[in-house]
């Protein structure tokens, strides 16, 4: 009763609470970032300075300084990455960080009440059948916990095609029949402005201030009911926190893309993540699904609006969950990342084109990050979150500069005559010299950096007995990360090509295409071909330039070049989901999840198909007795003017004698959001002569039901 009273003080005094934290946290927090930074800094300052012993006129020339310049920032970057990993390592190997929320309020959360919970479920033009069966799984398994009535789930849509929101309304009617008729309600935005960021605050404006704290899902999400109380009684023991992020596992890849990401989140993500949450500690960063927020401090202080800069720099926030945890702890909040919290999940994109074309907004949205990074009030650990998720995407346009710039540089020194003076005014001659060693010792570093992540992870993994059964052993394990890690070179230069352009075309501030995700479609052969093919056209570009310039040059040039010359043929076999069932049988790339499926996936996997009807969705919702009465009853209340009886009975009429193809979107949107037209069609159209183009619509629907997909 304490803590509640506590919690209470804290909803209405609107200001965070100070005695509740573990103490110590921010001094730990910096001198663990210190730690990393020295060794960041140190080994790219070693690794600049053997770069420079190994260039030409070591680093005397405008081309070379800018070689080394971008050689500085991109191994900083990968040294970074090895820095996280170590540090999950050791973390890991101690038992755990005893500052992490689930240790230190594991006792004192344990018996506390739950208060009111919204869980949010965003959704854009998703697979409909997907997304309910989630949200089907994810609430049954709250009920199980014990804990659903003190929850309400909310499905907020931005759809805008009726095909679909139709889809979307009949769904959620026939799982509030299912379950019950639970607190499960669905709402679509008439007018949809920014994006989910606007869908998100639409909610909180109606009804925010009826929840403490709000649960968002993508709809991809699945959560256990375990998990979604233990985040509410996690909450109210630590009033200073105001954001509490899981780390969701990757389940039900059903591609051979789609495994690899499952299983190296499985293997990999456990020192990275654990290493991230010990490093920000209670600065950690939101990743805008399968966290916990406290509604009434996101209201106050995490209103993002649209940005008034130039070019990519304006317009609404895209990538908005960094921006939001930065603001919350900007407020005097904690945001913690805690890896220990299971019962989280979510699934890959299946093809290696949906990754990225996922990746083109999200290249736009993190670097947008950069209006942020230097405004007053952050936290040291947010502006290092707002370099990470640029870098994310920049690193790849910088790698491509890097390569661009090398083979500048042996143009220039195949071509052009030595300059023994290159600086003007200089009297003393400088000669060219080369020392392999060199570049052999920094070559090796490179790959220590990049691979010593791998055989920590494998350590960590060994060590673990339990966890290595359930992923079928170590020389599975070792199998995988063999395939692991040469499927990722084959596709580092196809991502670095596509991450590149999709940088270009935000600096150039392209519109950003918003789209619901694919996660059932496997890519075509001419969809690939396409997309890839100004890749592989630079690639015999670039490998011939090399040849040209001397054949042995080209053999540097095969690594990058043949992955991208093979990009679309390796992308549709990636992405064949026929592929992916048969690995899974063989036990490649396996993971926990799949070994033993936790019973909230076991659920998801096993909800019933649902049927396909023989007619549009439109057209359904005229003729179908039960779906026409839903919709009727959910369409928009407006006034019955003379303006609008003339335009329902226009409308009507044509729809009747012509058929619902004549229709365009607007039209039909026009009229399912009429109530009475709605209801009159369904009226006329089951009284129409033989005829009528209603006629064969009315002899298929009553044929019934097309047959049912498999999901699997």
């Amino acid at each position: 009763m304490v803590a509640e009273a506590h919690v209470e003080t804290l909803v209405h005094s609107g200001a965070p609470a100070q005695t509740s934290a573990p103490p110590r946290w921010q001094n730990a927090g910096r001198l663990r970032r210190a730690l990393v930074f020295i060794g960041v800094f140190g080994q790219s300052i070693a690794a600049t300075w053997a770069l420079r012993s190994v260039l030409p006129y070591r680093g005397d020339l405008w081309l070379e300084r800018a070689i080394l310049a971008v050689f500085f920032v991109l191994f900083s970057w990968i040294s970074s990455g090895f820095w996280v990993a170590l540090f999950g390592f050791v973390i890991r190997r101690l038992g755990g960080d005893r500052f992490s929320p689930s240790t230190w309020l594991a006792e004192t959360s344990r018996s506390l009440p739950l208060a009111r919970t919204a869980l949010l479920v965003p959704i854009f033009h998703e697979d409909v059948e997907r997304t309910f069966a989630g949200i089907r799984s994810t609430w049954r398994d709250l009920q199980r916990s014990g804990g659903a009535d003190s929850f309400e789930l909310f499905i907020l849509s931005d759809s805008r095609n009726p095909q679909h929101w139709l889809r979307e309304r009949e769904a959620w009617h026939a799982l509030r029949v299912e379950l019950g008729m639970p607190p499960i309600h669905y709402r679509r935005r008439g007018v949809n402005l920014n994006r989910k960021t606007g869908n998100i605050g639409d909610f909180l404006r109606r009804w925010g201030r009826s929840f403490r704290y709000a649960i968002v899902m993508d709809a991809d999400s699945v959560m256990s009911g375990e998990t979604l109380v233990r985040l509410v009684r996690l909450m109210e023991a630590s009033p200073r926190t105001g954001i509490l992020q899981t780390r969701p596992r990757l389940i039900n890849a059903a591609s051979p893309h789609a495994r690899v990401q499952q299983f190296s989140s499985s293997l990999y993500g456990p020192l990275f993540t654990d290493g991230l949450a010990a490093l920000q500690l209670g600065d950690a960063s939101f990743w805008g699904h399968n966290g916990i927020i406290r509604v009434d401090a996101f209201m106050k202080h995490c209103g993002l609006r649209r940005l008034r800069g130039h070019g990519f720099l304006s317009g609404s926030v895209l990538s908005h969950d960094f921006v939001e945890a930065a603001y919350m702890r900007k407020a005097g909040y904690e945001v913690w990342l805690d890896p220990e919290l299971g019962g989280s999940y979510e699934e890959p994109p299946p093809t290696l084109d949906d990754e990225l074309a996922r990746d083109r907004r999200w290249a736009h949205g993190n670097l947008q990050h950069l209006w942020f990074l230097f405004r007053r009030g952050f936290a040291f650990a947010h502006r290092l979150a707002f370099i990470n998720g640029i870098m994310s995407y920049l690193s790849a346009a910088l790698w491509f500069t890097y390569l661009v710039l090398l083979t500048v540089e042996l143009a220039r020194f195949t071509l052009f005559p030595i300059e023994y003076f290159p600086e003007p005014h200089n009297l003393f001659p400088v000669w060219p010299q080369w020392h392999p060693q060199w570049a052999i010792r920094l070559a090796a570093s490179t790959v220590f950096l990049l691979f010593t992540p791998k055989l920590l992870a494998l350590i960590d993994l060994a060590l673990d007995r339990a966890r290595t059964r359930a992923m079928g052993g170590l020389p599975r394990v070792f199998l995988g990360v063999l395939i692991e890690s040469l499927i990722s070179v084959l596709l580092a230069p196809v991502r670095m090509n596509s991450h590149t352009l999709s940088v270009l075309i935000t600096l150039f501030n392209v519109e950003v295409r918003w789209a619901g995700q694919n996660r059932t479609q496997e890519s075509g052969w001419r969809q690939a071909l396409v997309k890839h093919l100004p890749g592989a056209l630079l690639a015999v570009a670039w490998s011939a330039f090399a040849y040209w310039l001397r054949p042995s040059f080209m053999l540097w040039a095969l690594p990058v070049a043949i992955p991208l010359l093979l990009a679309g043929p390796v992308s549709v076999w990636l992405g064949r989901f026929r592929t992916g069932r048969r690995w899974r049988e063989w036990g490649v790339l396996n993971t926990p999840e799949e070994q033993e499926a936790p019973v909230v996936v076991a659920e998801l996997n096993a909800a019933p198909a649902v049927p396909h009807t023989a007619v549009d969705a439109f057209t359904d919702a005229v003729l179908h007795p039960r779906k026409n009465r839903l919709h009727v009853a959910l369409a928009r209340r407006r006034g019955n003017t003379a303006p609008r009886r003339a335009r329902r009975a226009e409308l009507v009429e044509r729809c009747l004698t012509q058929g619902p193809q004549v229709l365009t979107r607007a039209d039909q949107v026009w009229l399912l959001e009429d109530g009475e037209a709605l209801a009159t069609l369904h009226r006329k159209a089951w009284l129409c002569e033989a005829g009528s183009p209603w006629a064969p619509l009315l002899s298929a629907l009553c044929q019934g039901p097309s047959e049912s997909r498999d999901r699997s």
